[in-house]
């Protein structure tokens, strides 16, 4: 039995909080470390001991396996987990930990190779028994396949894949997504699999220990994502036949005795109808860490994950076997994003004035108030999870731990995610992987209309904040008269588009202090059914609206990011749609358009500037006659 009394968490944010909490209740010392950015973060001053691993970029930070080692050996640890992202799945930092003498939390650096490449874990899933897709050689796809999938073998994340509905599109499909496989891992090894429409994502989470134990916690459904990335998961999957359940949980098990895997795991499937009213799963990969998801298979098992993963890590027998396992209730999770989903969910970022989350829920984040959110890092800023009877309560629980959430000074997800979570389409569960991309979702995805309860409410909220407390009634801006009723207190207030809303409010309608906002004299910040709306007291003397917005003419800075390039100057003429410029974050390249046919009157920045959301890049000054070209 290897024995440690010290762990050093390689990450950062709400998963380096999760497992300092399990560390300190195993009595275990811990040990984060952190970026330049991250140096006043509260993970970091929760952990017994923080080290310094380097500027804010991750290569030269969270990424870099020489500092993570490095950091180890100056804080004296003895273990290392690495959480999730990062380098949780890179065998060299496996390898690196073993020989430098450290404990490494999670499966060996052999097993991570095995399973980290599509093609040799599609061979090992094949010999287990685990289903599979119908897989062609790439010059060899019959006609009758179609649609296909074409994806890169040593990658994940979306990268190096293609849909292929048609013979015709199959060769420039495999040009492009090698290019892309070859760019993002350094490998241009194509598989090319039969697309299962409307699939839905289940997952199994498994266990091993160095025993040779292994056990399933049952199965997990992520079908709501979007690009590949998951917004709502939840555990039991629903829906399932008891012959398919059992398929996943069995044929999980055997693959992860197939490889000799030890810790904690997923196996992942598709799941589809097979045609004739039944069902089939096929096996996607095996994600050979913690994953994000893993707290609603704590909730209905009562299992906590992280502490199996010391105990493993330490040499002992999994605490429970497969019968001592049960599932009870459902859980349901949803991931809180720093993103803007009404503008293709670019990451936004900024300082965080305020934030509210759900008494009644488990939350797991990082984020407890006043902070910046950059985008040097996955825009994930927590995860909300309950808990009920059933998929109904659990999904009722959660509608209502989002209506309690607030988070003011950044546009997040988190009104888009509670309409969706109250949507008849997921309650229904009929969402599948590729709905939130499809046409289907387009009523979701389209800006909500400010709810005039919202703007009764945060006028009720400012006449509140603004009474004045005095001894006399000439002192109470309360409407009182002495020549009859009291007069009704009129609160004019403006919203973000400009447009003017007037509440008219009696003595008795001041806010009860329930409602989640910040008010000041300019006027009131709104959190309603976990969207954020900004009110204004307009000021006669400025025109209505007090602070400076960018007009038509204006071309912004749809997020925070750096500017790559700028393909116009001043006195350009410019063409509708003509492009004027390029911004990057989260390695996201956007191009900024002319509104319309024009002359640029101004260019806001350079090459190379970092500029924040909303900045004024360009503007075009529109022509009274058509452009003939720039």
């Amino acid at each position: 039995m290897t024995t440690f009394s010290s762990v050093l968490i390689a990450n950062r944010g709400e998963i380096a909080r999760r497992v300092i909490l399990a560390c300190r209740e195993a009595g275990l010392r811990s040990i984060a470390v952190y970026s330049d950015a991250d140096a006043d973060a509260p993970y970091v001053r929760l952990a017994d001991d923080a080290v310094r691993l380097g500027p804010t970029p991750a290569s030269e930070s969270y990424l870099s396996v020489e500092r993570v080692i490095a950091a180890a050996v100056e804080s004296g640890a003895e273990a290392i987990h690495p959480g999730y992202g990062f380098l949780s799945e890179r065998s060299e930092l496996a390898r690196a930990v073993v020989d430098a003498g450290l404990v490494f939390i999670g499966p060996t650096a052999d097993v991570m190779d095995a399973m980290g490449r599509k093609d040799r874990a599609r061979a090992i899933a094949e010999r287990a028994g685990v289903p599979v897709t119908p897989q062609y050689a790439v010059a060899a796809v019959p006609d009758d396949a179609y649609p296909v999938l074409v994806k890169a073998a040593a990658g994940g994340g979306g990268k190096g894949m293609r849909i292929v509905r048609e013979a015709s599109a199959l060769a420039e499909a495999v040009e492009a997504a090698g290019r892309e496989a070859a760019s993002a891992f350094g490998d241009d090894t194509l598989l090319v699999e039969t697309y299962v429409e409307a699939g839905r994502h289940v997952e199994v989470q498994v266990f091993g220990d160095e025993h040779g134990n292994v056990v399933h916690l049952f199965e997990r459904d992520c079908s709501v994502q979007r690009r590949h990335q998951k917004v709502v998961e939840e555990a039991p999957a629903f829906g399932l036949t008891d012959e398919l359940r059992r398929t996943l949980h069995e044929s999980s098990v055997a693959l992860c005795r197939e490889v000799g895997y030890t810790g904690a795991g997923t196996v992942e499937f598709l799941v589809a109808d097979d045609g004739a009213g039944g069902q089939r799963a096929y096996f996607l990969e095996m994600n050979t860490r913690l994953q994000v998801e893993h707290p609603v298979t704590e909730e209905v098992t009562g299992v906590d994950l992280v502490q199996w993963q010391l105990a493993v890590a330490a040499g002992e027998q999994l605490p429970l076997t497969q019968d001592e396992i049960t599932a009870t209730g459902h859980a349901m999770e949803v991931r809180v994003y720093a993103e803007d989903p009404y503008t293709g969910f670019l990451p936004q970022a900024g300082h965080v004035a305020a934030v509210a989350w759900p008494e009644h829920a488990r939350v797991e984040t990082d984020l407890l108030g006043d902070a910046e959110v950059s985008t040097a890092y996955d825009p994930m800023l927590g995860k909300i999870v309950v808990t009920g009877v059933d998929r109904g309560d659990a999904r009722r629980a959660m509608v209502a731990a989002l209506d309690d959430t607030g988070i003011f000074g950044i546009t997040t997800n988190v009104g888009f995610v509670r309409r969706l979570v109250a949507s008849g389409e997921f309650a229904a569960g009929g969402i599948h992987t590729a709905w939130l991309d499809s046409p289907a979702s387009a009523a979701l995805l389209e800006p909500p209309s400010l709810p005039e309860l919202a703007v009764t409410a945060a006028a009720r909220l400012w006449a509140t904040y603004d009474v004045v407390e005095a001894d006399g009634v000439f002192g109470s801006v309360d409407g009182w008269r002495s020549g009859g009723e009291p007069a009704p207190l009129t609160v004019v207030m403006t919203d973000e588009t400009g447009h003017r809303w007037t509440s008219r409010l009696g003595p008795d309608d001041l806010a009860d202090g329930g409602e989640l906002a910040i008010v000041d004299h300019d006027g009131v910040a709104i959190a309603w059914e976990g969207q954020v709306w900004a009110l204004e007291l307009p000021d006669p003397m400025r025109g209505g609206h007090q602070r400076g917005a960018a007009t038509d003419a204006d071309v912004v800075s749809p997020m925070p990011g750096t500017v790559l390039r700028v393909d116009v100057r001043e006195g350009d003429a410019v063409s509708a749609g003509q492009t004027l410029g390029v911004v990057e974050a989260m390695k996201m390249e956007l191009p900024l358009s002319a509104p319309y046919d024009g002359t640029v009157s101004l260019v806001g920045a350079a090459v190379g500037d970092q500029v924040p959301i909303k900045h004024v890049l360009f503007t075009v000054d529109p022509a009274t006659t058509p452009a003939s070209g720039a």
